[in-house]
């Protein structure tokens, strides 16, 4: 007989996901229905709150993300705005002032991959925005929390 001796593991916690929707100041919103996105994604299982700010990056945006952690006691961020290019650290960095792992949060890039790229149509931008989140709830349901490392560099 085999036994397995291997210590148990930890039951994962139920995903308590916080979305935020940013309108950039109408790069998004202009094209992109901020509040139905926001609507629908209310309805999908473990979303907890489901916002839209007029620049996400902005102090007051990133307070918010940070105080919504606390005192709804997010699990997990999801933020929807424009590229991670410009703005993955910065909401990477307002996700760790709440108190919650960085690796925790995904980011949406829904300024050029909806609402530039899909400017006449923004019924299809709305639902693409749609998808786009919704995948990365998705993806966070199976996210554990990471720990940044650092190695030696040898030319």
């Amino acid at each position: 007989m085999i036994r397995n001796n291997a210590t148990p593991q930890p039951v994962p916690e139920e995903p308590r996901v916080g979305v935020y929707v940013c309108q950039c100041g109408g790069n998004i919103s202009d094209v992109i229905d901020v509040q139905a996105v926001t609507g629908a994604m209310k309805s999908i299982a473990g979303v907890v709150t489901s916002r839209v700010h007029a620049f996400m990056c902005s102090d007051l945006g990133q307070a918010m993300i940070a105080e919504d952690i606390k005192q709804q006691r997010l699990n997990r961020v999801v933020v929807a705005s424009c590229s991670p290019f410009l703005h993955e650290l910065t909401f990477r960095t307002a996700v760790e002032r709440g108190g919650l792992n960085p690796y925790l949060y995904e980011h949406v890039n829904i300024r050029e991959q909806g609402s530039w790229a899909h400017k006449h149509d923004p019924a299809g931008a709305t639902a693409k925005a749609m998808r786009l989140i919704a995948a990365a709830i998705g993806k966070l349901r199976h996210a554990e929390p990471l720990e940044a490392i650092q190695l030696a560099n040898n030319r």
